[in-house]
């Protein structure tokens, strides 16, 4: 069994999140595109302490990106949608057929729960009045329905019937995001949104498990049967490990060790059986001090981060003042092949200003004063990024 050196299996990882390319590139739509394509999907959050997660993502591997551009490719272009993977996400319009499977999953688990509570004594007059409005008017916000039940609007956390409808109806396929105003999103019919030739075109389960282990793997280079199953949250890891052994058995996936941070080779993981060769051709990884949202695709499985870069991390958006390690939104810093550090910020933008709340190096990182000025450089970036160019607190 094959070993994998840790140095080329970080830096392999870093090109597969386009963490490699020059952050300075020229940019467009198109490359745009291309680079969601090549991520896979972009993880939607709400969250605007710095900027929202989707833009920090985009921004941190090209810093020629800008909002309208993603804007454009939802709302516009429509090759790019927003549904489901192990979260709310930004996918590539081509990946639409392999949702249909989804959408049958989420109409079986929504007809009880907390969505079917939600719904009111009367679930089904309440979708029918939904669609008839949205059939008749196009699309629409959670805000432009009155509560005819009469629930009040902070229950369950402000989820009136009728914004329950409209998340189920998106869930299960009838629906889509046809736009968002500020945050908020617009609902229409998904004959309005999603193009015919990718909406209408069917593909068996079957083959869209195997699609999604592929491109999954690809994506994560050696991983678990757990590790392809979760990428896109879709089926559970025993559905990968199926189709792990009958690629096994075919000879297009072998098993390979992967060194952690330390050299210790780690348990076996499945890779495809071109991976060594891959992994010699992986580009070099970018010089240039990055800042990385919590929420980026190269540190989302903490348990590969910390094997691969001997980092470990959480985001304590959710952990107590008083019991945080580090603080609510935390940036990990990317130089070259390593995760060097970490740093706490929040923008002030009625005041154009980005504070430094908190800066923890790894151990055995040395701050010297270039590499503190790469980060001063980092954070003037992504501060006029987010409207608060002026950097306050290191």
């Amino acid at each position: 069994m094959e070993t994998i050196d840790n140095r080329a299996m970080r830096r392999t990882l870093l090109d597969r999140a386009g963490l490699s390319a020059s952050p300075t590139a020229p940019f467009d739509k198109a490359a745009l595109q291309r680079l969601i394509e090549r991520l896979g999907y972009v993880q939607i959050d709400s969250i605007q302490v710095v900027e929202r997660a989707h833009h920090v993502i985009l921004h941190s591997r090209n810093h020629r990106y800008r909002h309208e551009m993603l804007r454009q490719l939802l709302e516009e272009d429509r090759t790019l949608f927003e549904h489901w993977t192990h979260d709310a996400c930004v996918i590539p319009t081509s990946h639409f057929p392999h949702w249909q499977h989804r959408f049958e999953q989420a109409r079986r688990q929504l007809s009880g729960g907390r969505y079917a509570k939600r719904l009111g004594s009367k679930p089904t007059r309440v979708l029918d009045h939904v669609r008839e409005r949205v059939h008749r008017e196009g699309a629409l916000r959670t805000r432009d329905f009155e509560n005819a039940a009469g629930v009040k609007r902070n229950s369950w956390w402000g989820w009136t019937q009728e914004k329950t409808a409209l998340e189920v109806l998106w869930r299960c396929g009838e629906f889509a995001i046809s736009h968002r105003d500020g945050f908020e999103k617009a609902y229409d019919r998904i004959e309005a949104v999603i193009p015919a030739e990718v909406r209408d075109r069917k593909i068996d389960r079957e083959e869209s498990v195997a699609w999604k282990c592929e491109q999954a793997l690809e994506r994560l280079g050696a991983a678990s049967p757990a590790e392809i199953a979760g990428f896109w949250g879709s089926f559970k890891a025993d559905t990968a490990s199926a189709w792990a052994k009958a690629g096994l058995d075919s000879g297009e996936l072998v098993e390979v060790r992967v060194e952690d941070a330390k050299g210790k080779p780690g348990p076996p993981r499945l890779a495809s059986a071109h991976f060594a060769r891959d992994v010699e051709d992986a580009a070099s990884a970018s010089k240039r001090l990055r800042l990385l949202c919590p929420f980026d695709p190269l540190i989302r499985d903490r348990k590969r981060t910390s094997h691969v870069f001997g980092f470990d991390y959480r985001i304590e958006v959710f952990v107590p003042a008083a019991k945080r390690e580090y603080g609510y939104y935390v940036f990990p810093i990317l130089e070259g092949e390593k995760l060097t550090g970490r740093i706490d910020l929040k923008a002030h933008r009625a005041d154009g200003v980005l504070e430094v709340k908190g800066l923890w190096w790894e151990q055995g990182v040395r701050e010297s004063r270039a590499r503190s000025e790469r980060l001063q450089r980092a954070l003037r970036r992504l501060g006029r990024f987010a409207g608060a160019p002026e950097v306050r607190g290191l």
